[in-house]
């Protein structure tokens, strides 16, 4: 079957039917639950808080080497979470943005390679871009000069990310469907408006959007046996 096809949510079956990936979860969603407990204010940066943000998606990592096959797909999502976990530490520090910023966009660069371009629908990228356009044009009168190129770049880059991820299908879509939502949100709160709960928001739809990318990995001839 394609990636993109319908069919069954294969990755809930295996974590119903493999008590050791349920297992292998439990860190990712305890480390969620104190980062959102702790909530640390953003005007504390530090490098606990960076820890704090950034152990989630690490776990994930974790997850991934434990209950899957090293396959090459799994293997672009671990590189792909370890960028995004960097960016995590950096966007704690507000002058270190652009650094954030470029290892979230090579993270979504290796989840286009990941996801790949089979099948194609070129349909979904015309969807895609008239809504990068009007995005973009929302935020421009609000960036700085140096900082309208960068933006555009990252905009770009993560909505290939977005086409492929919905091409792939499964939970993969919605992953990718989550973290253009985390990351509008960000960007919105960031350089134009104040939005109500940014924080909360950006952050609950990028955890559970790095999720689940990467239950995407669940198939059943890559899974590791107990």
């Amino acid at each position: 079957m394609d990636a993109g096809e319908e069919g069954p949510p294969l990755e809930t079956h295996l974590l119903v039917q493999l008590p050791h990936v349920r297992r292998w979860l439990a860190p990712f969603i305890l480390t969620c639950s104190v980062y959102f407990l702790l909530w640390i204010p953003e005007d504390q940066p530090s490098w606990v808080s960076a820890l704090v943000k950034s152990l989630p998606v690490l776990c994930l990592v974790i997850f991934l080497g434990a209950v899957t096959s090293s396959s090459s797909y799994a293997r672009l999502l671990q590189g792909a979470l370890v960028c995004s976990a960097v960016g995590d530490a950096c966007l704690i520090w507000p002058e270190a943005f652009l650094y954030g910023m470029a290892a979230f966009a090579l993270g979504h660069l290796l989840y286009i390679r990941a996801f790949g371009l089979t099948p194609l629908q070129p349909a979904l990228l015309l969807l895609v871009l008239p809504a990068l356009l009007g995005y973009f044009s929302l935020l421009l009168p609000h960036l700085e000069p140096d900082m309208a190129p960068a933006v555009a770049s990252y905009g770009l880059i993560l909505s290939i990310m977005l086409w492929r991820g919905l091409a792939r299908g499964r939970s993969a879509r919605w992953g990718a469907l989550l973290f253009t939502i985390s990351d509008s949100v960000l960007a919105l709160d960031t350089f134009a408006l104040t939005v109500p709960h940014a924080r909360l928001v950006t952050m609950a739809t990028y955890y559970a959007a790095q999720l689940l990318i990467t239950l995407s990995a669940l198939r059943s001839p890559e899974i590791k046996a107990n």
